[in-house]
């Protein structure tokens, strides 16, 4: 795969800790808190080349479509990559797991017929400079699709979110961030704006302030956009 020079180093984000408890969590959420189902609706249609951010430890790879000729998987931290790359092992389609960060995307500029951004959004460190790299390595026209948590509820619940965000919770959660806007984001990046949901997840259960969640699809302007 060629690369692109100027990246980030290989470990850039270390979290070691979160990663072994993301890994058993997560695991048990594709089944607990419906996960699995999600996944198979954020990826479902997907063709071509597919570069996907922040995969962790990769649970997205079974359910990638016959259709996609290859996956270019992205994750910065070392626990979480290991485990990703076992489970590429495992997919059913080609998958390559590389180190690098959102904001330095070690790879050519439009070569990518999608993107896949899951459940990442909330923890890079510069969202503006990783949609902008996003929308660099895209094809004209190329389809992001995303999964992501962030702002909502009333006034209690985002003066909640807003407040953990400044103290304990992304020391806790891998740098991950409660209050932020994924499609305001994808908006103000450049990005055209799709369908998209809002929706609660677990859809059963306690309302927490990482339940506020958007599953959606956007595309790089160009030819074909929206098509």
């Amino acid at each position: 795969m060629p690369l692109r020079s100027g990246t980030l180093p290989r470990d850039a984000v270390r979290h070691p800790l979160f990663a072994r408890w993301y890994a058993r969590v997560s695991v048990s959420a594709e089944t607990r808190m419906g996960m699995g189902r999600v996944r198979e609706r954020l990826l479902g249609g997907l063709s071509g080349r597919v570069i996907e951010i922040g995969a962790g430890n990769g649970l997205n790879f079974a359910h990638y479509p016959g259709a996609v000729s290859e996956v270019v998987a992205i994750e910065p931290e070392r626990r979480l990559r290991q485990l990703a790359v076992e489970a590429a092992l495992r997919a059913e389609v080609p998958v390559d797991v590389v180190p690098g960060a959102a904001e330095a995307l070690p790879v050519k500029s439009e070569g990518f017929d999608a993107a896949v951004v899951s459940l990442v959004l909330c923890s890079v460190r510069d969202v503006p400079r990783a949609l902008a790299e996003l929308k660099r390595v895209l094809r004209p026209g190329g389809e992001v699709r995303f999964f992501e948590h962030g702002r909502g509820g009333g006034r209690a619940m985002g003066a909640t979110q807003h407040a953990l965000d400044r103290t304990v919770w992304p020391l806790l959660s891998g740098g991950c961030h409660l209050s932020r806007e994924p499609v305001r984001a994808l908006r103000e990046a450049g990005f055209e704006l799709g369908p998209y949901r809002r929706m609660l997840m677990p859809e059963q259960g306690p309302v927490l302030p990482t339940s506020y969640c958007v599953l959606g699809t956007a595309w790089r302007p160009g030819a074909g956009a929206g098509t």
